[in-house]
């Protein structure tokens, strides 16, 4: 039988799947294990992108292998709107008891985060009967329709794919590297309340905490209070969007937590299940339970075996103490960056920020300006060392790192040597 190359296989990629589904690397995946992954033609890589934040939990964590496969052999699915099942409500009963949210709360599972997004802002619609929803530049929330029309980007997830859902506004989200200060996220939502939309029109705000594909700018304390009175005082759902930066990765559950702030709704995906699709809603009980039954749900949403893997995953998270996990590793990342931004290989390091594990930091041109080419070179020769490595950003300037919080120091202290070998260069 002829050897798996990786050039064979993108070559039969290329015949059999559209250009508009994007690869950032050209090696193609045999196995993994925690925060490895071989490729098929058996080189090893360290894995700092984690699948877009996906495996906090590391790939095929024991304890979430072992509780899919105990699911897989007693049902994989019935449909949770014809025969429910306990893994469902488990997990709901989990979630709402570790949301930073107060009162009685309830939590409706999906597959994917857009369709968490989607279906928050669904839940919001039918609590307040009202159609608009305020986003934020630089803000990511899905491709689908409504998502994509949420997300605040236009290259590559809206150009040429038409204009998006009428009723939907954005904010300047702030950031010292864009000029953009709270007070002028907070001037322009005042001009928007007075030129575009009435507060009694908008049914959601929608932020995230830590901005995901947008750069790993932390949202103030300062904006989600404004917001959350704003919100409160005009009868607006305010959303928290955690499918990037929740399920521990910052060092708490969810990444607002770390403001004191207390959303209506968060949505949850990418980790929740430690690589099985799943995504969810956690929220308010008067304000979840507003939708009709029937108007929420969807053939595989909230799969068992999801469900079985997501209730491994939080009892993980809580046993191993990934949360102070997150926090110690980002420590350790913070340290030999700054040290390594002290020398000339360095210097082109910019803004090193994200709370706990959650950790980005820019590279710019000998002028301070933003050089995309650079972090785009920079993952490039990562990959050719045996790195795994993302960029994000509105300048595509931004290296982001995304590794499980169960690595080894030793496997971590690798990979970092290997990024400082690839900025060195």
């Amino acid at each position: 039988m002829t050897a798996k190359t990786n050039a064979a296989l993108a070559a039969r990629r290329a015949a059999a799947i559209p250009r508009g589904i994007a690869n950032a690397t050209a090696i193609y995946a045999e196995r993994a294990l925690n925060s490895e992954v071989w490729d098929v033609e058996g080189r090893r890589y360290i894995d700092f992108a984690g699948g877009i934040a996906v495996l906090n939990t590391g790939h095929l964590h024991p304890r979430v292998i072992a509780a899919a496969r105990a699911q897989m052999d007693a049902y994989t699915h019935t449909a949770f709107q014809i025969m429910p099942y306990e893994p469902y409500v488990q997990l709901a009963e989990k979630l709402n008891a570790i949301a930073p949210i107060e009162g009685p709360l309830r939590s409706a599972f999906f597959s994917t985060g857009a369709e968490a997004v989607e279906n928050a802002i669904k839940i919001a619609r039918a609590a307040t009967g009202r159609p608009g929803a305020i986003a934020f530049t630089g803000g990511f929330h899905g491709r689908t329709h409504l998502t994509m029309g949420l997300t605040g980007k236009v290259a590559p997830y809206r150009e040429g794919l038409g204009i998006g859902p009428a009723g939907i506004h954005h904010l300047p989200f702030p950031c010292a590297a864009e000029g953009v200060s709270v007070a002028d996220t907070l001037a322009a939502l005042d001009r928007l309340f007075r030129a575009d939309i009435a507060p009694k029109d908008v049914a959601a705000i929608i932020i995230e905490p830590v901005q995901g594909e947008g750069g790993f700018h932390e949202a103030p304390k300062e904006l989600l209070t404004a917001l959350r009175e704003i919100a409160t005082r005009h009868g607006i759902v305010l959303i928290a969007d955690e499918i990037q930066s929740g399920i521990a990765r910052t060092g708490k559950w969810f990444a607002i937590e770390h403001s004191g702030v207390a959303p209506d709704l968060i949505t949850v995906a990418k980790s929740l299940a430690g690589g099985f699709p799943l995504s969810g809603v956690v929220g308010r009980a008067e304000i979840m339970d507003k939708a009709a039954p029937g108007s929420l749900g969807g053939t595989y949403a909230g799969n068992p075996v999801a469900c079985a893997a997501a209730l491994a995953v939080l009892e993980v998270i809580e046993e191993e103490k990934l949360l102070a996990r997150a926090d110690v590793m980002g420590a350790r990342i913070r340290e030999r960056l700054e040290a390594f931004a002290k020398t000339p290989a360095g210097s082109r390091i910019d803004a090193l920020r994200g709370p706990g594990a959650m950790i980005a930091f820019d590279l710019v041109d000998a002028d301070g300006k933003p050089d995309a080419a650079a972090a785009k070179a920079v993952a490039t020769r990562a990959l050719e060392a045996g790195l795994l490595l993302l960029t994000c950003g509105i300048h595509g300037n931004t290296v982001r790192i995304l590794v499980p919080l169960t690595v080894s120091d030793a496997v971590l202290d690798e990979g970092l040597g290997l990024l400082e070998h690839a900025l060195s260069r």
